[in-house]
């Protein structure tokens, strides 16, 4: 018999060598989880939600759920032939609570127009605490003739709301915006 060749040894060997390594490899992967668990404990860091705990432990502390705030909603136009109303006249809403509403705006003339909303608040001082996070008011909004739109508004009520103010009511405006049709068919 004929002796192996010294290079199909040494590729053996290292063959040998690199399932090591990799049997290895994947061990201390496979570890990883519960070493890093141990760890987290040991330090203090086990703040994160757990499946198996309860639903309380995971709710949004932000929310004030001693209270309720009634939202209501108001929708005019100035100058502009569309019309324009809110899906629902008002929401009940713990401060803190995310939430969002639909408007409903149609444009009643046989061509393109181009609308700009501006909200205001009732009262006053409920401006400072109405964090809206997603609205049609931010951007123009143009309608081909006929069209039909429902537009969300998405917002979050601040919980420092002094606790006398018990109704919030939102008023949007939409306006025309002058040129931006014929900058629009121009362009």
């Amino acid at each position: 018999m004929n002796a192996p060749a010294a290079g199909s040894v040494s590729n053996r060997r290292m063959l040998k060598k690199l399932l090591v390594v990799a049997l290895g490899m994947f061990g201390f992967g496979f570890a990883l989880v519960p070493l890093y668990n141990k760890v987290c404990e040991v330090a203090g860091l086990r703040n994160v939600w757990q499946p198996g705990q309860s639903e309380a432990a995971a709710a949004n502390t932000q929310v004030d759920r001693s209270r309720t705030v009634t939202i209501e909603f108001d929708s005019n136009t100035r100058k502009l032939p569309w019309t324009f109303k809110p899906m629902a006249s008002s929401v009940a809403i713990h401060p803190g609570e995310l939430t969002q509403v639909m408007y409903e705006v149609r444009n009643t003339l046989d061509e393109p127009v181009t609308g700009q909303a501006v909200a205001s608040y009732g009262p006053r001082l409920a401006a400072q605490y109405f964090r809206k996070l997603d609205c049609f008011c931010f951007t123009q909004q143009t309608l081909a003739a006929g069209e039909v739109r429902q537009m969300p508004v998405v917002f979050v009520i601040d919980p420092s709301l002094p606790s006398d103010v018990n109704t919030i009511t939102l008023s949007y405006t939409f306006f025309r915006v002058d040129g931006a049709n014929v900058k629009a068919a121009k362009g």
